[in-house]
C-alpha cells in the first residue's frame, strides 16, 4: 500500500475480497434508523446470531482511529448483514449518530484485519458510551511519560501484537495478487496461509460462538 494512501482491499477489487461486506453507496454518517431497511446485501451466514437491535435511542459517539492504519467501520444491520462505512484516515475522527444497541466493528481497510475498539472486538452502542478508540491488536501496559512542563504523566500505552509472520502475510497480499501467490518461491504452507484470507463471516461466527459459550456459563 503506497504511503499516505487508504486503499480498500489492497491487492484485490473490493468486491471480491473474501469477507467483504455491503458498501453502502453515499453512506451517511449515521446508520438506517428505526423501521428503515438496511440495504441488500449477502444474506448472513448460518452462525452468526450477532445483529445490530432495532432502537428508537440515539446514541452520538466519536469514532477516534488512533491507529497508524486507514480502518474501515463496519456497522451490522438488523439482519447481521455488515455495512461498511466511509474509510477513517490514520489519527482521525468522525461523529457517528447510531442507535443504542447497535455493533459495529473495525477493520484494517488495506488488509481487513480485525482491529480493536475500546479493547473489545465489538462495539456496542449506548448513551452513556461517548468515544470508541480504534487501535491495533495489542496488549495494555502503564508507561510514564513526561509533559512540557517536565510533569510525569501515567498513559495507557498500546504494544502491537501481530507477529512477524502475520505482518509478513498482510504486505505480501498488499503487494501480490491472489491468483500470482502460487507464483512465489515459498514453502507450500504458506500458499495456504495467504490464501486464507482475513473474513469478517469468520469473524462473526467465532464471536456469536463465544458469546453463546458466555451466557450459557
Amino acid at each position: 500500500m503506497r504511503k499516505g494512501r487508504c486503499l480498500l482491499g489492497a491487492g484485490l477489487p473490493f468486491s471480491a475480497a473474501p469477507g467483504a461486506c455491503a458498501l453502502r453507496a453515499g453512506a451517511a454518517m449515521s446508520p438506517p434508523g428505526p423501521g428503515r431497511p438496511g440495504g441488500a446485501g449477502p444474506e448472513p451466514e448460518a452462525g452468526s446470531a450477532l445483529r445490530s437491535v432495532n432502537t428508537r435511542e440515539l446514541s452520538e459517539v466519536v469514532f477516534n482511529n488512533l491507529s497508524p492504519r486507514c480502518v474501515l467501520p463496519v456497522w451490522l444491520d438488523f439482519e447481521g448483514r455488515p455495512r461498511c462505512y466511509p474509510v477513517l484516515q490514520p489519527r482521525s475522527g468522525r461523529i457517528m449518530r447510531s442507535y443504542r444497541g447497535h455493533l459495529w466493528l473495525f477493520r484494517d481497510a488495506g488488509t481487513y484485519d480485525g482491529l480493536l475498539v475500546n479493547q473489545q472486538e465489538l462495539f456496542v452502542a449506548a448513551p452513556n458510551v461517548t468515544k470508541a478508540d480504534i487501535t491495533l491488536p495489542g496488549s495494555e501496559q502503564r508507561c510514564w511519560h513526561w509533559s512540557p512542563r517536565d510533569q510525569a504523566v501515567l498513559c495507557l500505552c498500546l504494544t502491537a501484537v501481530f507477529t512477524l509472520k502475520e505482518r509478513c502475510l498482510q504486505v505480501v497480499r498488499s503487494l501480490v495478487s491472489p491468483m500470482d501467490y502460487r507464483k512465489l518461491d515459498i514453502v507450500q504452507s504458506l500458499y495456504e496461509e495467504l490464501e486464507d484470507h482475513p473474513d469478517i463471516w469468520k469473524d462473526l461466527r467465532r464471536l456469536s460462538l463465544e458469546r453463546n459459550e458466555a451466557l450459557r456459563n
